[in-house]
C-alpha cells in the first residue's frame, strides 16, 4: 500500500517537474484564504460577536451559557455562511484551475497559468453552486460537531466528512471535462468512485501519511535546529524569525502536496473515464491505486 502511493507520488512529481507553475494555483488560493479571513474577522470583531462568543455565565445549577443574543446568534450564523461559501469558491476556483491544467498535461498539451484560470473562469458559475452546497454541508458538520465536549458529535461528524470527501473525490475533475452542473457532478464523481475503485480508497489516505511524513521531517530538520539556535540565544526577535522559517517550510511542503494532489486526481479521472491516466502513470500503477471489491 505504503510503496504504491510512493509511487503515485512520484509519478505526479514528473508531471510537476514538466508544468512548475502548477505550484501558483495552490499558492494564490493560499494567499486567498488569508485575505478572506482578514476580511471577515475584522467586521464580526467590530460588531462584537467574538466577544459575546467567548463571554459566559454561570447558571443557578452552575452550568455554564455563552452571553449571545439571538440577534447575534444570527448574525454570526450569516457571516459563518458567507465565509464558508467565500473561502470554498476560493479553494474550488483554485483547484479548478490546476487540475484543468494537469488535465492538459495529461492529455499531451502544453498548459499556462492562463489557461488554468480561463478553465475556472469559463465554470464559475458552477464553482459557487458547488461552493454553496460545500458551505451547507461544513456548516451541517459543524452543528453536529458541537462543541469539544461533545465526544459523540465529533465522531459522527467526522464518519459524515470522510464520506462527503470520498463522494465528492472526483467533482473538480467532473467540473472541467464534462461541464454540468454541482449536485450531477457530485452524483457522476459518486458513480465513478464506486464503479471503478469501490470502497477501499487507498492511494489518497497513502499521500496523507506521505504528507504528514514529510512535515515531521521539516520539523525535525528546520524546526528543532531553529529551535536550539532561538533558546540558546534567548531573542525574541530570533525566536520570531525561527518560527517565521518553520512556518515558511511547512507551508511550502503544503503547497507541493496540494499540486501532487490536484495531478493525482486528474490522473485518476483520466482513468476512470478513458481507462488510461496518461503517458506518466502506467496502467498497473493506478489500477491498483483503488482495488475493487
Amino acid at each position: 500500500m505504503f510503496g504504491r502511493s510512493i509511487e503515485l507520488v512520484k509519478a505526479s512529481y514528473t508531471v510537476l517537474r514538466q508544468d512548475k507553475e502548477l505550484l501558483v494555483f495552490p499558492f494564490l488560493s493560499t494567499l486567498g484564504l488569508i485575505i478572506v479571513t482578514i476580511l471577515f474577522m475584522i467586521p464580526m470583531a467590530a460588531t462584537g460577536i467574538f466577544e459575546a462568543a467567548t463571554t459566559t455565565t454561570t447558571g443557578a445549577d452552575g452550568t455554564t451559557e455563552t452571553a449571545i443574543s439571538n440577534s447575534q446568534a444570527i448574525l454570526a450564523f450569516i457571516f459563518m455562511f458567507l465565509f464558508y461559501l467565500v473561502t470554498y469558491t476560493v479553494i474550488i476556483f483554485s483547484n479548478t484551475a490546476l487540475i484543468g491544467a494537469a488535465l492538459m498535461r495529461l492529455r499531451g498539451e502544453d498548459p499556462t497559468v492562463a489557461d488554468g484560470f480561463r478553465i475556472a473562469r469559463e465554470r464559475m458559475g458552477t464553482i459557487i453552486g458547488y461552493a454553496a452546497i460545500s458551505a451547507t454541508v461544513g456548516m451541517i458538520l459543524q452543528a453536529i460537531r458541537g462543541d469539544e465536549d461533545n465526544f459523540v458529535g465529533q465522531i459522527v461528524a467526522a464518519i459524515i466528512g470522510t464520506a462527503w470527501n470520498l463522494i465528492t473525490f472526483l467533482v473538480i475533475p467532473v467540473l472541467v471535462v464534462e461541464n454540468v452542473g454541482p449536485i450531477e457532478a457530485i452524483k457522476r464523481s459518486g458513480s465513478l468512485l464506486k464503479r471503478t475503485w469501490g470502497e477501499n480508497v487507498v492511494a489518497s489516505f497513502g499521500m496523507g501519511i506521505i504528507q504528514l511524513l514529510a512535515m515531521l521531517a521539516v520539523g525535525a530538520v528546520v524546526g528543532l535546529p531553529m529551535y536550539l539556535i532561538a533558546s540558546a540565544i534567548g531573542s525574541t526577535f530570533v525566536t520570531v524569525i525561527a518560527v517565521a522559517i518553520v512556518v515558511i517550510a511547512l507551508a511550502a511542503v503544503a503547497l507541493f502536496f496540494s499540486a501532487l494532489n490536484g495531478i493525482f486526481q486528474a490522473a485518476l479521472y483520466n482513468y476512470a473515464t478513458e481507462g488510461e491516466a496518461g503517458e506518466f502513470f502506467p496502467a498497473g500503477m493506478v489500477e491498483g491505486a483503488f482495488q475493487h471489491k
